[in-house]
């Protein structure tokens, strides 16, 4: 039975079972497998402010849970992983600073998502644009079902990735690869986006494809886990990504506050009325 929670703070440990939030569905199971549900399916499960307090609160509870062995990030619902941004509720921000202080606020929570202590999948069950792709990108793993559509479409809103979704794309697939990707702002197959290097696996209806491919890391010891992530953890530390990441989101945000971008969120959501 879910255990439906007010706040977005756990006061105890998650025991195995379901838990939900206003914005975010977890499952724990007996494995150690925990399943976030970015749980909007209404918005395409964009990202708000109070999505965002949940995850961090989830993030940081979770990298402390010794029962848990890996991390699964996906939507509700059939249709969309993540929208990206609910462009409904950051319309009235018009400066950079303004830009600066939404944008670095899920920028921290992505970064926090990327060093997570142990393996973190995306299991891309529907689109995935936008800020959706960013999150994506921050996990260790990119698994997609069979159809699925995604891009990182920013430049077709006057902006660049913004919370340092492109500095993570950087550093998990070729640089070329990832250019074209954040250039050609094109919407793309799931089996197109594996060709790219983004996507890992293709998995089948149902969803259960993705326990296969976590079924050899199941087989190890936590500290085994960890062990592994620590190391690539340690080569970003000493590589700055934390700070290219933040500089990526100042240039964003200088976009943000642009004529152009405006016009552009403008037009998008007149066309969704």
């Amino acid at each position: 039975m879910a255990e439906y929670l007010e706040s977005s703070i756990f006061d105890d440990d998650f025991g195995e079972g379901e838990y939900v939030y206003q914005m975010i569905k977890v499952e724990k199971d007996i494995r150690g497998i925990m399943k976030i549900l970015i749980n909007r399916p209404e918005k395409r499960n964009a990202v708000n402010y109070q999505l965002m307090d949940e995850l961090n609160s989830i993030l940081s509870k979770a990298a402390h849970d010794d029962e848990v062995k890996l991390l699964v990030l996906t939507g509700a619902g059939s249709e969309a992983f993540c929208s990206g941004g609910d462009l409904s509720e950051f319309q009235d921000l018009h400066t950079e600073e303004e830009a600066f202080t939404m944008l670095s606020k899920m920028g921290e929570i992505l970064y926090t998502l990327a060093v997570f202590p142990k393996p973190t999948f995306a299991l891309i069950n529907g689109s995935a644009v936008g800020g959706g792709c960013e999150i994506a990108t921050a996990c260790d793993f990119r698994l997609a079902k069979s159809g699925a559509k995604l891009g990182f479409v920013q430049g077709t809103l006057g902006i660049t990735t913004g919370w340092g979704g492109a500095s993570l794309l950087l550093e998990k697939i070729p640089e070329q690869k990832a250019l074209k990707l954040l250039l050609d702002a094109k919407i793309h197959k799931a089996e197109e986006a594996k060709e790219f290097g983004f996507v890992d696996e293709i998995v089948g209806e149902g969803l259960d494809g993705w326990e296969k491919f976590a079924e050899d890391f199941l087989r190890h010891e936590t500290g085994v886990l960890m062990a592994y992530k620590r190391l690539l953890v340690h080569k970003w530390e000493y590589s700055g990504l934390r700070g290219r990441m933040d500089a990526e989101i100042r240039e964003c945000s200088k976009l943000w506050a642009s004529d152009e971008h405006h016009d552009a969120v403008g037009r998008f959501l007149n066309k969704k009325k």
